[in-house]
């Protein structure tokens, strides 16, 4: 996971669409979902507490496909 950076955290339904975004994009991505961690674990977290993350050398082409989907 050290090739990765984190690039978004958000619920599971925003992470999932901006995921999908990226790899249209040929930019592959790994979800982190500690909602479901916690559940199977007993514990509670919060519902947006979803980790998107991507390869560092694709991060910038990332976060600008991030901010066009934002606008």
């Amino acid at each position: 996971m050290d090739d990765y950076i984190k690039i978004l955290t958000d619920s599971s339904i925003i992470v999932n669409r901006v995921a999908f975004e990226l790899q249209e994009n040929d930019i592959k991505t790994k979800i982190i979902d500690n909602v479901e961690f916690g559940r199977l674990a007993g514990f509670g977290v919060q519902n947006n507490d979803v980790e998107l993350y991507v390869l560092k050398s694709e991060a910038l082409k990332a976060k600008n496909i991030i901010e066009r989907l934002e606008n």
